[in-house]
């Protein structure tokens, strides 16, 4: 059997583990928010009617912060719509999903659910339909003390300290055909400048997302990047990515290597970013957002012109099985190799659409197989990413070519070294990694989610099918630590310095 190796020395590192990458999306999509996290009259709802089993889940699984309310929904939404008296909000229809909109759950009622979940916003303003006045209004309500009149609404409806909310997206996907009031990239530069520029006006302390490309396959993917930033680069502090990895589309060793797509989409974001710095002169760095991710059967949406106008409907409620888990992890790994220019990531989305987390209206709520390497790299990458040296055996894909059977990370955190490993391979892989920088490495153990039907799913009727269990067999002999990785498996496998 063919092994991978790694080597991992603590003088050289990728930079500090950021907290905001284990971030997750909440959009007013299908059932994420109505019977997702917010269902009056649910066992478990509490007196703002948020589930407090979703809320026990999401604190489980370590999500640090949230982008809201969208996504495309964001586009065609009034923020106002969503504040004051809940008897008082009208119903809209959402452009965006063919959703009737009640705004039952709104600005105050998310966060409210925050507080309790112990996570950050991350807030969208509506650059599609709307613009600079409306932006700036909104955050006018979220941010400022009192005495004006937005922020005195906001007293009104009884939130009296502002909310502070740090980061906000600057309008989303901009670019996409799909995206109601859609703009050029010259267009959306503009926009994104005046917008920043009066958004700073009103708090100079928050943190601003331009918008990059929906995705790699854009034909202007990399272009629009450069146009957008030309224009408003001194504004901002951060540029988005998405991207999602089907599992129906192409083969199925190409699904489980989607991380070499989100690593060449990284890379290229960043080479873009830096370019428009070095044309502009400027010594400033922008980080990247990479607030939506996840793995999605997208070829087999027929997209929201096939949907019918329905309040909550049940869509792209996918269930997860142990190769999805396996690409997450990967993602994860990818997200924490690259923390030195990744400042934000968000998983999309939290609950029931393409999400770690299912509902039922009236009933339990549980956790997918994908939940699993989230919360076990949230809870235990910790410290400072490490560079990591590796070598692993390749298997081939139709997308990306020969690909190593491996991806893994490192961190290191006071006494405690985590390394997280994905193996990619059908076949069990044997890794040894070579601690002669740590030569302190003592205890060990060796935490996994694999199964032998990598079919294997969790469901209502069986919510812990699949589960992340401990392996025996990891040691730690003459300075290599080795272990055995599961075919087809997420990996969290820790030393402690003594």
């Amino acid at each position: 059997m063919e092994s991978a190796k790694l080597t991992l020395d603590p003088a050289f590192e990728v930079g500090p583990v950021e907290r905001r990458l284990f971030g997750s999306f909440v959009e007013h999509m299908g059932r994420c928010v109505y019977t997702g996290v917010f269902e009056p009259g649910h066992p478990t709802a509490d007196d703002d009617g948020l589930r407090r089993d979703v809320i026990e889940l999401t604190r489980e699984m370590g999500v640090t912060a949230v982008r809201y309310p969208g996504g495309n929904f964001v586009s065609n939404y009034e923020w106002e719509d969503g504040v004051g008296p809940a008897a008082d909000r009208p119903t809209r229809l959402d452009l965006a999903w063919r959703q009737i909109e009640t705004n039952a759950f709104g600005l105050g009622e998310f966060m409210a659910w925050l507080r309790e979940v112990r996570a950050e916003p991350v807030m969208a303003v509506n650059l599609g339909t709307r613009g600079v006045g409306e932006a700036r209004d909104l955050l006018e309500y979220a941010n400022y003390p009192g005495g004006t009149r937005w922020s005195d609404l906001r007293i009104k409806h009884g939130v009296r300290d502002p909310y502070g909310i740090k980061v906000w997206c600057l309008g989303n996907e901009m670019d996409g055909p799909w995206q109601i009031g859609g703009k050029t990239a010259a267009e959306y530069g503009r926009l994104a400048f005046e917008t920043a520029k009066a958004m700073r006006r009103v708090d100079p302390s928050i943190e601003l997302v331009a918008c990059g490309s929906s995705n790699m396959r854009i034909p202007t993917f990399g272009s629009w990047e450069a146009t957008v930033l030309e224009h408003c680069y001194d504004q901002v502090d951060y540029i988005s990515a998405h991207s999602y990895y089907d599992a129906v589309a192409g083969d199925r060793a190409g699904y489980l290597a989607s991380a070499v797509e989100m690593e060449r989409q990284i890379e290229g974001v960043i080479a873009t970013a830096d370019h428009v710095a070095a044309k502009l002169g400027s010594r400033k760095r922008l980080k990247v957002s990479f607030d939506e991710w996840n793995v999605w059967s997208q070829s087999l949406f027929g997209g929201e012109s096939g949907l019918d106008w329905a309040h909550a409907p049940r869509i792209i409620e996918e269930e997860y099985d142990v190769a999805g888990a396996a690409v997450v992890g990967s993602l994860l790994i990818t997200l924490l190799n690259h923390a030195d220019r990744v400042g934000i990531a968000c998983q999309a989305q939290l609950a029931n659409v393409i999400a770690p987390i299912r509902t039922e209206p009236g009933g339990p709520a549980w956790r997918q197989t994908i939940f699993h390497p989230f919360a076990l790299t949230a809870a235990h990458a910790r410290g400072r990413v490490l560079r990591v040296q590796a070598t692993a055996p390749t298997m081939p894909t139709e997308r990306y070519g020969e690909v190593p059977a491996l991806v893994a990370a490192a961190t290191l955190e006071d006494d405690r070294l985590s390394v997280f490993a994905v193996n990619r391979g059908d076949q069990p892989l044997p890794l040894e990694i070579d601690l002669r920088g740590l030569p302190r490495a003592t205890a060990i153990s060796h935490v996994t989610v694999a199964e032998d039907d990598t079919a294997a799913r969790n469901t209502e009727r069986d919510p812990r099918r699949v589960e992340p269990r401990v392996l025996d067999g990891a040691v730690i002999d003459g300075g290599q630590l080795k272990a055995v990785l599961p075919p087809v498996s997420f990996n969290l496998v820790q030393g402690k310095l003594s």
